[in-house]
């Protein structure tokens, strides 16, 4: 699986990195055939507390599976994220074998 991170407007520093690429091969366990993971990282400065915007892209055999969380940590929004993006990568799995 190729990974790749955007941090926008930003450096992300390797710890996020590192966890970032921990918790995305953990869905290998539930589709071992994704093609291409992206994050984008991002910061919305609109308003008095900086939320922390997390965009996920998977790239499936004729499908990309899109995931966006936002919360006060990246590392929270990356959790959420990745909860929802293992249900629908399972909703998938299940299509597939449906045919």
């Amino acid at each position: 699986m190729n990974l790749v991170i955007h941090a926008v407007n930003f450096d992300a520093d390797i710890k996020l990195r590192d966890h970032i690429q921990n918790k995305l091969e953990k869905l290998t366990t539930f589709y071992d055939n994704i093609i291409e993971s992206e994050v984008f990282l991002k910061v919305d400065s609109n308003q008095s507390i900086k939320d922390k915007i997390v965009e996920m892209k998977i790239h499936i055999p004729g499908k990309t599976i899109f995931v966006s969380e936002t919360t006060k940590s990246f590392e929270e929004s990356i959790d959420l994220g990745l909860d929802t993006m293992a249900r629908q990568i399972k909703k998938e799995k299940e299509k597939l074998r449906a045919y």
